[in-house]
């Protein structure tokens, strides 16, 4: 008999729960008590919540534990081409023989159990943090702060809270304070936490929770300062001046990500070689990532234009990836656009009107819950765009240079579009 491959295991937790997205802990803490309870086992943990930044802040993080010498484990979602990137053990993304015992070791102790994909894998991910040596652990909440199932630690080293804006609203609220209140679920007592910069009432939720819990903060602004500085930036905290290269993840809001990455790292003791990396060898997949090589980029260079590819899908992220834009060489600009059903595509695109000089609409390939291309298309419309529909990526970006062939192209909308793209662009 064959060994189920850990796709076919993923297969199955799809059906142990048939919604997506349903937000409690109870089904977690019954599998963890299962299991054992890892999450009393887990290396140092830093827990990263907030609406934007999360990924970046935890990559530039972990490059600069690494240069400083540190094993570190972290636990990122959703994935963009396999799932085995959620999990990185050690430094090293989790093997295939590995997460297939993993997954099934987990599925058996739920014993057929309601749990939801994102419970039953975090589970997953925490055991084998839990049995796996390092110096610390990077978890980043999935949705939300206080109900998302990697709330699960009493005592974390160390929490995060990168900027909050609209997003989720159908789970976490549609005021800035009702969502900064779930993130804030992450802050424990006593245990010191890092906020990025935030909107005045999102910033008094937070601080008001940490005061209720005796957690210092350690706030953009009062605590900690990061801004650019000519072809750099500046880092500045109560231990000193920090005179750095810009981050190598591009755009300006990426100064702030590493801000709170340079916070976390000072906080733990990291010297001025360990804060260096974190801006310079951080690498995170899909955050305005410039593709060079493989089929579709290919397709671009013949033409001599440029292809980018992002994953941001809320109103910020189209602010900021409208600033990134301004900030390029002048070049004509066309998006190629797939988002989800459950996102703002309106006031996503908004900002990106004013740089880009058209839209070209897909419906995400395999996604249930994708926005149809036309009704991303009557979006773009909406907000000024000259908006078309493609049945794929690469009719899309035939069409394109078939016009302009000099185009800067930018495949953007959703997580869910990059990783489809960064598959099929191998």
């Amino acid at each position: 008999m064959s060994t189920p491959t850990s796709d076919a295991i993923l297969a199955r937790m799809m059906a142990l729960h048939p919604k997506i997205i349903d937000l409690t802990l109870d089904r977690v803490w019954r599998l963890l008590a299962a299991l054992g309870n890892p999450q009393t086992d887990l290396p140092p943990v830093i827990h990263i919540a907030g609406t934007n930044g999360k990924g970046s802040t935890q990559a530039m993080i972990r490059a600069g534990l690494e240069a400083a010498g540190k094993r570190v484990h972290a636990y990122t979602s959703p994935h963009l081409a396999r799932f085995h990137e959620r999990i990185r053990l050690a430094g090293t993304l989790i093997s295939e023989p590995d997460l297939t015992a993993l997954l099934d070791e987990c599925y058996a102790a739920n014993g057929g159990d309601d749990i939801t994909y994102f419970e039953i894998t975090t589970c997953a991910a925490i055991l084998a943090f839990a049995r796996t040596p390092a110096d610390y652990t990077l978890l980043e909440v999935g949705l939300g702060g206080r109900l998302d199932a990697t709330n699960v630690l009493d005592t974390p080293a160390l929490t995060i809270i990168t900027p909050v804006s609209m997003d989720h609203e159908a789970f976490l609220g549609n005021t800035i304070e009702a969502i900064a209140g779930e993130k804030a679920g992450i802050i424990k007592r006593r245990v010191p936490c890092i906020v990025g910069p935030q909107d005045e009432a999102g910033l008094e939720v937070i601080e008001a929770r940490a005061a209720r819990l005796g957690a210092p903060v350690l706030a953009y602004g009062q605590h900690w300062h990061a801004s650019p500085e000519r072809d750099g930036m500046i880092y500045q905290d109560e231990v000193g001046l920090l005179d750095l290269p810009r981050p190598v993840l591009p755009g300006d809001h990426q100064i702030q990500n590493a801000g709170m990455a340079l916070a976390a790292l000072r906080h733990l003791g990291c010297d001025e070689a360990a804060c260096l990396a974190a801006v310079t060898q951080a690498s995170w997949p899909a955050r305005m990532q410039r593709l060079r090589s493989g089929p579709l980029a290919e397709m671009a260079a013949v033409s001599g234009a440029e292809l980018w590819l992002d994953g941001g899908h809320n109103p910020a992220a189209g602010h900021a990836l409208a600033s990134v834009l301004r900030s390029l060489p002048a070049r004509p600009t066309h998006m190629i656009c797939g988002m989800l059903n459950t996102k703002d595509a309106r006031g996503y695109l908004a900002p990106l009107a004013e740089v880009a000089d058209s839209l070209t609409a897909l419906s995400i390939p395999g996604e249930a819950a994708t926005l149809p291309a036309s009704e991303t298309a009557k979006a773009a419309q909406d907000v000024g765009l000259n908006a078309s529909e493609a049945e794929n990526v690469g009719a899309a970006l035939d069409e394109i240079l078939a016009h302009t062939p000099h185009a800067r192209v930018l495949i953007c909308g959703s997580l869910y579009l990059a990783g489809a793209v960064l598959r099929e662009n191998g």
